[in-house]
């Protein structure tokens, strides 16, 4: 095992990403250039789990899931989840327009980036895109359901959620929102329940390996109608992490305080009509620029490291 710092890294800005409701860890995997390896290894673990149990070559199994790559990126993830938790909690609650307008930022650029490698002359891919804005718009904007905390509720929850997870411009978080399951999983989470958190865990494991199967093959048979889709879903996660917003209604979270669930995307200028609040319109742009130079960075970073490889 060879530990990556670069890789490190990008699994802590994942787990930044995720901790966020209503952005997701599929895109920034995308942004730094390391989603298809991502689904490829996690799609290569139960064949190849299935062959260790027959021949019990742990070292023929570990390489062939890519083993390194997946806990290198694992512990980077559950490092940023530790560390910055807090502090991303206390920016959404104090300052959520810089905060948001970063992410903002992110996703336009990621966006740009992902679609330069789409055939836009292609009446497939347009299509194919706008389906990806008006999905990723509609799950927004949905309105949430009430599921009871049941073993069977938790288990689809998870399986949905982790799917939206590892897709790009979708929040896992959000659409526990949605499901109605966010409570009763936070619930659980916090007594320990765990015949619940099993039957939710048990539920990831079945959607993350279900999704990234499906992902691998629509990768290797339709790619350029995947990331026209995979696109579209970026675009319309916009809808989503758009700084000003009219509160419509909210809900309950785990400490007990009120937290917007529904919202209305306004002007910065409305924003102050409306809540006699600053939209902070400056430090928001720059916080989408210092958004937009990471993601040009980690391009130049990723460039660098494969033409390097190929050298090699």
């Amino acid at each position: 095992m060879k530990f990556d710092i670069w890789l490190f890294l990008k699994g802590m800005l994942m787990g930044a990403a995720d901790i966020v409701p209503g952005v997701s860890g599929g895109t920034i995997a995308f942004i730094t250039g390391i989603y298809e390896t991502l689904i490829g290894s996690v799609q290569s673990v139960l064949p190849s789990f299935l062959r260790f149990c027959s021949h019990r070559k742990l070292s023929l199994f570990w390489h062939e899931i890519n083993g390194t790559f997946l806990i290198t990126l694992l512990a980077g993830i559950l490092a940023s989840v530790a560390m910055f938790a807090g502090l991303i909690g206390y920016l959404m609650q104090e300052h959520p327009i810089p905060l948001w307008s970063f992410f903002f930022g992110l996703i336009v650029v990621s966006s740009y980036w992902l679609g330069k490698e789409v055939n836009f002359r292609c009446w497939k891919s347009i299509i194919f895109m706008l389906l990806g804005v008006v999905a990723a718009v509609s799950i927004s904007r949905a309105a949430p359901a009430q599921l009871e905390a049941s073993a069977f509720n938790a288990f689809i929850s998870g399986a949905i959620a982790i799917c939206a997870m590892i897709l790009p411009g979708i929040s896992g978080s959000f659409i526990l929102v949605l499901l109605g399951s966010y409570g009763f999983v936070i619930a659980a989470i916090q007594s320990l329940d765990v015949v619940l958190l099993a039957t939710f865990i048990g539920g990831c494991g079945l959607g993350l390996l279900s999704i990234a199967n499906i992902l691998v093959l629509a990768f290797k048979h339709y790619r350029q109608i995947v990331l026209a889709l995979l696109t579209g879903f970026m675009v319309g996660a916009l809808d989503k992490v758009w700084p000003w917003k009219e509160v419509v209604s909210v809900r309950v979270n785990r400490h007990g305080e009120q937290v917007p669930l529904l919202e209305n995307n306004i002007s910065p200028f409305d924003y102050l009509a409306l809540t006699d609040r600053s939209p902070e319109l400056v430090l928001a742009i720059f916080a989408a620029l210092f958004a937009v130079v990471i993601v040009l960075v980690l391009e130049r970073i990723a460039l660098k490291s494969t033409s390097q490889k190929r050298s090699s």
